[in-house]
């Protein structure tokens, strides 16, 4: 079994059609059916069926495939380590982030770095914080940028870069809108603009208002910190956002008012897997998160 031919099946099972797989791959279409010919010969097993023009992978085909991948990926990721070990500074970072850091946080942590390690390329990822966990421990990303912190995952390892405040958000006709801070029992009787289940930052407002002794009544499910921004701005309810998600500014937005009691704060930090050793470039992406938060930026 040759590394070309597991190539070449990879790329036909992924078109479902022969001359497209070599057109992509710049080779004749004779060079390909010979080596899946070669292929399915070996294993003793028929991989593909024909369907006019078109081919379509066996049961037996799809669990071939399945595997394959997976030990192609390795591959390529054996590859990636070892370009990284030459020059680190070439390598690529895959990171994943959560919503609640995609418009600040993250913007920001890659642009610094990239001033200083112009040459290393990000593949980025978008979800919710368990899933990011998930895909680190299944190895999909190198790491991943979350919040709150994980403590006590026994797979993954969290990294705790800062701690910041929640801040409660109000409509600018409020009756505590010119309060400089408020307790957060204040507002048991609002109704309340916050994330949908599932979402870290809904955990952190609904075990908070817990401690002040009331459980909040929704008005509106969100996803986007934008859109609870400005829904609480239009005075359908009452928020708590992490402070650094209140630099930006909207057509409308809401006061900004402190909570002395209880203090209500997230930890912002990244975590690794506890199974797998960062790649050099992940090592000097980690060295800078910490020297770029520890300078107080």
């Amino acid at each position: 079994m040759e590394f070309r031919q597991l190539k070449y099946f990879m790329e036909v099972a992924r078109k479902e059609h022969v001359t497209q797989a070599a057109e992509e791959l710049h080779i004749a279409q004779s060079a390909i059916s010979r080596q899946i010919a070669n292929l399915e010969n070996e294993l003793n097993v028929q991989l593909f069926i024909r369907e006019g023009r078109n081919v379509k992978l066996t049961p037996m085909g799809k669990v071939f495939l399945k595997r394959v991948d997976r030990a192609m990926s390795e591959i390529d990721l054996a590859l990636q380590d070892i370009r990284e070990f030459l020059d680190p500074e070439r390598g690529e970072i895959r990171v994943g982030f959560p919503h609640s850091l995609a418009a600040y946080t993250l913007p920001r942590v890659v642009s610094e770095f990239r001033k200083e390690h112009p040459n290393v390329r990000f593949l980025l990822r978008q979800g919710m914080v368990d899933q990011l966990l998930e895909d680190l421990v299944d190895g999909d990303i190198d790491l991943a940028l979350v919040s709150p912190v994980p403590e006590d995952n026994p797979e993954v390892q969290g990294h705790i870069l800062f701690t910041e405040e929640m801040i409660a958000i109000l409509p600018p006709q409020h009756p505590l809108a010119g309060s400089k801070s408020l307790r957060l029992e204040q507002l048991r009787s609002e109704p309340f603009v916050v994330f949908r289940s599932g979402f870290k930052l809904r955990t952190i407002v609904m075990d908070a208002c817990q401690r002040a002794g009331f459980t909040p009544k929704i008005a509106f499910e969100g996803e986007e910190t934008d859109t609870i921004r400005g829904l609480v701005a239009a005075g359908l309810g009452v928020g708590l956002l992490p402070a650094i998600s209140l630099r930006e500014s909207g057509p409308i937005n809401p006061v900004h008012v402190s909570i002395s009691e209880p203090k209500v704060t997230r930890t912002v930090g990244y975590a690794t897997s506890k199974s797998r050793k960062l790649s050099p470039t992940d090592e000097v992406f980690q060295e800078f998160l910490w020297g770029f938060y520890n300078k107080g930026s």
